[in-house]
């Protein structure tokens, strides 16, 4: 048995994941607290305030790996954007109607999928991309990645995903690539 195939990955609605919150944090705060993130303890307190606030939306979805003595070792979670999100504003040049156009079934937003240093290349971040979006009824997912994490950049490209603009997510953002995976075309 191979490293990766002890690892397993739980899908979560809202409820599970606001109760597993302990260890959606210790890998968030282990994972962007390295370079070139560098997150601080405050920020880190910041993000898991919204965080509450989002888990509680019926739609929000998430995922967990943990190892087989229950380990966590990546997260992915996100919930399907309403018709008055705030994504599309934060571009640096605008974009068609038709590609900001949201009902809140249309787009699914990936809000942080990250997995700790030591079980990287091993096909975690996959497996819970997979299980974050395996019963997404979105035609397309929307997430924002740091152009200057290679690793992450080339995963996004090899599952699909394309750039359709940049832009700074919230205030005193680096720049990010806006990136769109397409499920399947609206109808």
């Amino acid at each position: 048995m191979t490293e990766s195939e002890t690892i397993a990955v739980e899908r979560m609605d809202g409820q599970a994941v606001a109760r597993a919150e302990a260890e959606f944090r210790l890998v968030y705060a282990e994972v962007f607290a390295e370079e070139p993130y560098e997150e601080t303890p405050e920020s880190i307190d910041a993000s898991f305030r919204g965080f509450r606030s989002r888990v509680r939306e019926a739609p929000f979805r998430g995922a967990i790996a943990r190892t087989g003595d229950g380990e966590p070792v990546g997260i992915a979670y996100g919930y399907p954007l309403s018709p008055s999100t705030g994504w599309w504003d934060r571009l640096t040049m605008p974009v068609s109607d038709e590609l900001r156009r949201e009902d809140g079934r249309r787009t699914f937003g990936l809000m942080e999928l990250a997995v700790r240093a030591s079980w990287r290349l091993l096909g975690v971040a996959r497996r819970l991309h997979e299980a974050v979006l395996a019963d997404t009824m979105a035609e397309r997912v929307l997430l924002n990645a740091r152009p200057d994490v290679e690793a992450a950049q080339a995963a996004y490209r090899s599952w699909g995903y394309r750039k359709v603009g940049e832009a700074h997510p919230w205030e005193g953002a680096a720049l990010h690539d806006v990136m769109v995976l397409e499920l399947r075309t609206g109808g």
